[in-house]
């Protein structure tokens, strides 16, 4: 009598294997997306330094840029259901790379202007969409894994990119907008040859927002995940200027310590996805939301390069136990023609904050730094009772 014994599996096959072919050209159009978006971190620098805008006149481009991100959401939540999942990405990655271009080679405030404002309207189309895709492609107990390894592609290539937009703007800015509009591209057709189109056929795909208004826990985890961004987007308006102006870090010191969040999401998160994808999804999220304000709250004390470092690897782990786990939360909320909606209202959540993180953060910062950091970490905690609190209405309708 013979038995055969089930091999186990190497480490590497259990973090990446079993997701299915379409979702890897996904996640390579996103990771070639990101190492070439170049343009965005660098606009400010563009603006003043090479059209030799003022810092009002950037702030006004900017602010135009919000409105048109605002709206980006919405719309695209609507095209992926109606439309469909393939055909709102690549079109709107062939609508950026266009418009990239046009902001390019745009030298008047109107063509800028404009060329802004259609930018922030196209460039982020395709998350919905994107995370539809997963929803669809992707069986309910790999979702998180597959979201996670999403998240981990974007840091990946926004890191490296980062380091190269920085290179490439001293030798020519208009290189960052062609690297750009090409990578739109080849994330374009990534999605349309090797991506199949999943959107469900029902006539239920009609119509506006309406019935993911109506869906009351869905509005109630967008609450929360709005409270997440404003947390989160600190990282990107208050926190270096906190950090240069009151604690006086140089930026070379300010952006040592930053790197870490990188390295620990780089090193760190693929390692996790999986493991954390398997625990209960309202529980991790509102684990991950107060550890992210208790790093965010010890900012207050912050008085040295080391002591900024610490509170960043606090609050990057509690990046990395959300990373991966809203999009499954999304998911399960949505009924499965109506996904794209559900994901761009999450979407909107976000844009939403990029305009109010520091409108927030301004006067707080202002009021004293103790002032700012508790109040965000006051807000983080406060994210996390929520999802808590909607825990049982999530867990019904993932059994469901």
């Amino acid at each position: 009598m013979s038995s055969t014994v089930a091999e186990k599996p190497s480490f590497l096959r259990s973090q990446i294997g079993g997701l299915p072919r379409p979702f890897w050209a996904l996640w390579s159009g996103t990771l070639v997306n990101r190492l070439g978006t170049l343009v965005m971190p660098f606009t400010g620098v563009y603006l003043t330094h090479s059209r030799g805008m003022s810092v009002t006149a950037v702030g006004l481009v900017m602010g135009v840029y919000g409105a048109g991100s605002l709206l980006s959401q919405i719309l695209a939540g609507v095209l992926t259901d109606r439309v469909g999942r393939r055909v709102t990405l690549s079109g709107g990655m062939l609508a950026t790379a266009a418009t990239m271009l046009a902001l390019g080679y745009s030298s008047s405030l109107p063509a800028i202007v404009a060329s802004m404002f259609v930018l922030g309207l196209v460039i982020d189309i395709y998350r919905p969409a994107s995370s539809a895709l997963v929803a669809d492609l992707v069986s309910p107990a790999e979702r998180a894994r597959a979201y996670g390894l999403l998240f981990w592609a974007i840091n990946l290539g926004y890191a490296v990119g980062m380091t190269a937009g920085g290179w490439l703007a001293s030798v020519g800015f208009l290189w960052l907008f062609w690297i750009d509009a090409v990578s739109c591209l080849v994330f374009a057709a990534l999605v349309w040859r090797a991506v199949p189109e999943t959107r469900p056929q029902a006539r239920e795909s009609s119509g506006g927002f309406g019935v993911v208004l109506r869906d009351r826990a869905m509005v109630a985890f967008t609450l929360v995940v709005l409270g997440n961004a404003l947390v989160y987007l600190q990282t990107v308006t208050m926190l270096p200027v906190a950090m240069t102006s009151v604690v006086k870090l140089t930026p070379a010191q300010f952006g040592l310590a930053m790197a870490l969040n990188g390295v620990l999401i780089v090193v760190v998160q693929p390692l996790v996805s999986g493991w954390l994808g398997r625990r209960d999804a309202s529980r991790t999220f509102a684990l991950g939301l107060a550890v992210m304000g208790a790093g965010f709250a010890m900012t207050a004390f912050v008085t040295t390069t080391f002591w900024l470092a610490v509170t960043i690897g606090v609050w990057t782990v509690g990046e990395i136990i959300t990373a991966g786990i809203s999009g499954t939360i999304v998911a399960a909320l949505a009924p499965e023609h109506l996904r794209g909606r559900y994901s761009g209202l999450f979407g909107f959540a976000w844009s939403l904050a990029s305009v109010l993180a520091p409108l927030m953060g301004g006067p707080l910062l202002a009021a004293g730094s103790q002032t700012l950091w508790f109040s965000v970490g006051g807000v983080a905690l406060v994210s996390a009772a929520g999802m808590l609190a909607l825990g049982p209405a999530i867990r019904r309708r993932a059994a469901a």
